[in-house]
């Protein structure tokens, strides 16, 4: 056999061998029992598809963790399985696909290159493909880059059908929250649905997506999808409302036309909007905050196209979050009135409706106490501030001017009548007694001596001066008589105290003591000009001071006068009070707080006529 014909054999040989393993990885491909007998069996369908493969691996995302592991090769077992990391690892970071030359004596189109392209599901890479070539020009190159790209959509298949169920469920969610992310950054409920139906007719393609409110029983749209305003009185709008208000009525998601196997549903206002609007498919989901619901999301798509199970499990998640903030928006734009007609209506149905029995306790209690303190009686007492007063005060003061010598008794002592309670010094007054004394003796003598030489000039001069010494002899001994000063009567010293004053001087008619009796009280009460109207002579109470707190001392009002004083923003009169009872440890000075009883009556009244006639003098200077 001629070399020829052995080259030819040989690679007839070799194109048999290739279509037998092609067709075995078929085999394992579409026999595939395992995602990594798939991965396995793609690996090498796709190298024999892009030809002169080197080296190959398939590296994809552990279930549930963020880790990468390989899981196919080509060949199946590689002497050295880190040759791809370089171009794997840069494909997963820049998610797109990468080409590399590797270094050599080579250039250009004569060098070894790989090629990684990564795999992505939902925008998150969850896998990379890596593939190293023998050398070939940049034309067959890119052609294996593309024929790489297009056979990786089986992987991504592959993923999507053994994705983790919860994970699936969180990138829902996560593009659910993205979605309602628009409505949250507006303000108003008009440019934030606006903003989310918009986002969502780009994401799932639909041709036009209505948000609606619920409004006095009936769903009014809101928002349309790429458009800030709209005709709400079109027949294409009135549609969309009767739509959304027959999802509403039946509390669930209606989908027209159905799904294969779905439970029936009322859909006439749909298959209407479907005609109105020539769209392929329709579906309305109601918003709902707990059982409340507060709008609807409608949702159409042209032509030839329908709604799959994956769509709608992303507008549940949509509407799921979306419905509380719909009611937010909503409750943002009413007014006072509609924000307390809206709470009484809550608490309405509370109260009637099923559940809620501490709120029915609550108002049944409050009923019942409204009840009685509606129809029960109480006593009516005017409450002032009072201070117990002496009925008769003394006030001592200084006779002299002089320098105070002891002071034996101070404010709050008990004294007798006639006790001394203070003394000035009196040695510069008898100094002068003893010299007046002296000249008294002298003039005496004078006139004497006068007389006996019949001097009836010089007798009448001296028995002048005579006069004024005894004149000044007398005065001075009244001031000794009144340098002790003494109760006047038995009583209390209210004010006054002298024994951190000693040797300090003291002009003539300084006020030095206040004594008061013990047996002879009054009070003085001082009551607000807003009930001194009910106040008469005759009428009782009872007052407890400061310092005795528990015990209470009757009084019988006698006096009311028409002094006011004003204090503290308040306008009150005096009130007097004699005490009908036993003093005890009561005394002059004492402040504390007195009640007079006025009469019988109801205890709403008493609790509220304070309020009640502020507001009717406040109509009254309001009233022309």
């Amino acid at each position: 056999m001629s070399s020829a014909e052995q080259e030819i054999r040989a690679v007839a040989d070799l194109s048999a061998a290739r279509r037998t393993s092609r067709e075995q990885a078929w085999r394992q491909f579409s026999q595939a029992r395992s995602a990594e007998e798939f991965c396995a069996s793609w690996l090498a369908l796709q190298c024999h598809a892009i030809g002169a493969v080197s080296d190959g691996v398939v590296i994809l995302q552990k279930p549930g963790t963020t880790v990468m592991v390989p899981v196919a090769f080509h060949p199946e077992n590689p002497t050295e399985r880190t040759r791809l990391a370089e171009v794997t690892e840069r494909a997963l970071k820049e998610r797109q696909g990468v080409v590399l030359r590797l270094d050599s004596q080579a250039a250009g189109e004569d060098a070894r290159c790989q090629l990684a392209h990564p795999l992505q599901v939902d925008g998150e890479p969850r896998g990379v493909i890596g593939l190293e070539l023998e050398p070939r020009p940049e034309a067959q190159l890119r052609v294996a880059m593309r024929d790489l790209q297009w056979g990786s959509g089986w992987l991504e298949v592959l993923l999507r059908r053994h994705a983790d169920p919860q994970e699936a469920a969180r990138q829902r969610l996560k593009l659910a929250l993205d979605l309602v992310a628009a409505l949250l950054e507006q303000e108003g409920l008009a440019e934030g649905g606006a903003a989310l139906a918009t986002e969502l007719a780009t994401r799932l393609g639909c041709d036009r997506v209505a948000l609606g409110a619920l409004k006095g029983g009936r769903v009014r749209l809101r928002a349309l999808s790429h458009s800030g305003q709209f005709n709400k009185r079109a027949n294409l709008m009135r549609a969309i409302e009767l739509a959304m208000d027959e999802a509403v009525d039946q509390r669930e998601t209606v989908v027209y036309p159905p799904l294969a196997g779905a439970t029936p549903q009322v859909a006439l206002a749909h298959s209407q909007l479907l005609k109105e609007s020539e769209a392929g498919a329709v579906v309305t989901l109601p918003l709902a905050r707990g059982e409340h619901i507060v709008g609807a999301l409608t949702l159409e798509r042209p032509a030839g196209f329908t709604f799959d199970v994956a769509s709608l499990e992303l507008c549940d998640a949509v509407a799921a979050v979306a419905g509380p903030i719909v009611e937010l928006k909503v409750a943002a734009e009413r007014n006072l009135f509609s924000h307390s007609a809206e709470s009484a209506r809550s608490l309405w149905q509370k109260l009637v409706g099923p559940r809620h029995p501490g709120i029915k306790l609550a108002a049944a209690c409050t009923a019942l106490a409204a009840l009685f303190f509606t129809f029960a009686s109480g006593e009516y007492r005017v409450s002032a501030e009072s201070t117990v007063e002496g009925e008769i005060q003394r006030v001592i003061s200084a006779p002299i001017n002089g320098f105070v010598k002891e002071a034996p008794r101070r404010a709050g002592d008990t004294v007798k009548k006639g006790e001394v309670i203070g003394r000035f010094d009196d040695r510069e007054l008898k100094l002068e007694r003893v010299k007046l004394v002296g000249q008294t003796t002298q003039y005496g003598q004078q006139v004497r001596e006068a007389m006996a030489q019949r001097n009836r000039a010089q007798a009448g001069i001296v028995l002048a001066q005579l006069d004024q010494a005894q004149a000044q002899l007398a005065l001075v001994d009244e001031q000794l008589a009144r340098t002790e000063m003494v109760a006047p009567f038995d009583g209390v010293i209210v004010s006054g105290d002298l024994s951190q004053k000693l040797g300090a001087p003291v002009e003539r008619g300084q006020t030095l003591f206040e004594v008061a009796p013990l047996d002879s009280f009054r009070i003085a009460l001082r009551v607000d000009e807003r009930d001194f109207g009910q106040v008469v002579p005759g009428q009782k109470g009872e007052l407890a001071v400061t310092a005795i707190p528990n015990q209470r001392f009757q009084f019988v009002v006698t006096r009311i006068t028409a002094v006011n004083t004003a204090k503290d923003g308040r306008n009150t009169f005096r009130v007097e009070a004699r005490l009908d009872g036993e003093r005890g440890r009561l005394r002059p000075g004492m402040e504390g707080v007195g009640k007079i009883s006025i009469e019988e009556r109801r205890l709403a009244w008493i609790w509220t006529h304070s309020l009640t006639e502020w507001v009717q003098l406040w109509l009254w200077s309001w009233t022309p």
